[in-house]
């Protein structure tokens, strides 16, 4: 009986190239890590380690505190913003006018996706996922795909930025879909 022998060198180089590329699969741009940021009510996924800001800004005629966690990855920043209000009958038209005022600071259009609720939430007529195409102060184009929605008194507005699919679909549906106010 004869052996046919090997040629080691064509199946060693697609043993090393699918390796290599194995490899790379393994250094994700997106590091996906539930988080519980501090003060928001929320538990949701980010793709990098968010960082807290506070300020303070006018939604309509109101001037509130919010709360913003962020962190940028694979050409996006993702985004939690929270904002509490005094009054239950303050909550929707807050809301609406939160919604109006993220697609006025892009120079931009909001674009109804659909309804968004995530788990725990409260209903709200003005709970909703919306992209928005704009431009950056200095002209740049820019694209926000962007959820608004509430738990009581709380307002939330959970936002892709980037330009034109920064981030791609895949990341803002996991980042969106992992939202859960417990």
């Amino acid at each position: 009986m004869q052996t046919r022998a090997r040629r080691p060198g064509v199946r060693g180089a697609a043993a090393a190239l699918a390796v290599g590329a194995a490899s790379l699969a393994c250094s994700p741009v997106f590091d996906w890590r539930e988080t519980r940021p501090e003060g928001s009510g929320t538990a949701l996924m980010f793709p990098c380690r968010p960082v807290k800001q506070e300020r303070t800004v006018r939604i309509g005629a109101a001037i509130l505190p919010m709360q913003l966690h962020s962190c940028s990855a694979g050409g996006a920043t993702f985004l939690l913003d929270t904002v509490d209000v005094a009054d239950a009958a303050e909550v929707t038209p807050l809301l609406a006018a939160f919604r109006a005022q993220a697609a006025a600071n892009l120079a931009g259009t909001a674009i109804e996706q659909g309804a968004f609720s995530p788990p725990g939430a409260t209903p709200n007529p003005q709970s909703a996922r919306v992209a928005i195409a704009g431009a950056r102060p200095d002209g740049r184009r820019v694209v926000a795909q962007a959820a608004f929605f509430v738990k009581g008194l709380r307002l939330y507005q959970a936002t892709v930025l980037g330009a034109d699919d920064a981030g791609g679909r895949e990341a803002v549906d996991t980042f969106f879909g992992a939202i859960r106010l417990p």
